[in-house]
């Protein structure tokens, strides 16, 4: 690994200070900055580390109702801090990893880096959550943009997350055992107005809204509605551990588990 220069501010405003810099980058937990580190395929002059940043860890309710989570909160405390109050969050970050990735990376780390396996993007997509930086705040459905693609700019921080909670919810993951990843993950999120389904693991283009299970499961939320869909093959991943269709496929078999699970 190349040197760099570690800083460990204890405010935003100094974080943001210190990402002003050239060739700065935010370090949360670091699961996946650090092997890309090791892998030379990063190396940044600078890294920022957000655990020492009290404002951005721990999790609360807005005046609004709304679940709302430090961008250096780790998974481990946001399984335990929702499972009251969000059981579909809590029981999504229970699945990230194993015990030591769970206790060291962060819920910012991973929305930021919006890998298209990663398990969090499903639920803001599915609950239409607000991901808050130094900067702005971003409805999910503008923030993932693609495959590793947000709307991030140069040293922009993701410092919280804020969660709409719904009448009922559950996430379902069928993973890929060596990394934990999400082969494919879906998220259902039942609300008053209807029901938003997140997707990830399974498209080329990263986490993604399935529109026609919404409009089934808006209409009747039961495992039936969904069981006469299908998704198009088309533009879902192919490698060796699942081909396209085998994907699609099991999206809509874990979409109607998540809806078992959740009513």
């Amino acid at each position: 690994m190349h040197n760099f220069e570690l800083v460990k501010p204890t405010t935003i405003a100094d974080a943001v200070q210190a990402l002003s810099g050239e060739d700065a980058q935010p370090l949360g937990g670091g699961q996946t900055l650090i092997p890309t580190m090791k892998q030379r395929l990063a190396a940044p002059a600078r890294l920022v580390s957000t655990l020492g940043i009290a404002e951005m860890q721990g999790v609360c309710t807005d005046d609004h109702g709304r679940i709302c989570i430090g961008g250096a909160t780790t998974h481990a405390s946001v399984t335990a801090e929702t499972a009251s109050t969000f059981p579909g969050l809590s029981g999504l970050a229970a699945k990230i990893g194993d015990p030591a990735v769970r206790n060291r990376g962060t819920i910012g780390g991973s929305v930021a880096n919006n890998d298209p396996a990663a398990c969090y993007p499903a639920a803001c997509l599915a609950t239409g959550a607000t991901i808050v930086t130094d900067k702005r705040e971003i409805a999910a459905d503008d923030f993932f943009q693609g495959m590793f693609a947000t709307p991030l700019e140069e040293g922009e921080l993701i410092t919280e997350i804020k969660f709409p909670v719904p009448q009922a919810s559950n996430y379902q993951k069928f993973e890929q055992p060596a990394s934990r990843f999400a082969l494919v993950g879906v998220f259902v999120a039942r609300f008053g107005d209807g029901v938003r389904v997140g997707v990830t693991g399974a498209s080329e283009d990263g986490v993604f809204r399935w529109s026609a299970a919404e409009e089934a499961l808006s209409g009747n939320f039961s495992a039936e509605a969904v069981s006469g869909l299908s998704l198009p093959a088309e533009g879902m991943i192919g490698d060796l551990h699942g081909s396209p269709d085998y994907r699609a496929h099991l999206v809509k078999v874990l979409t109607g588990r998540a809806v078992t699970a959740a009513s």
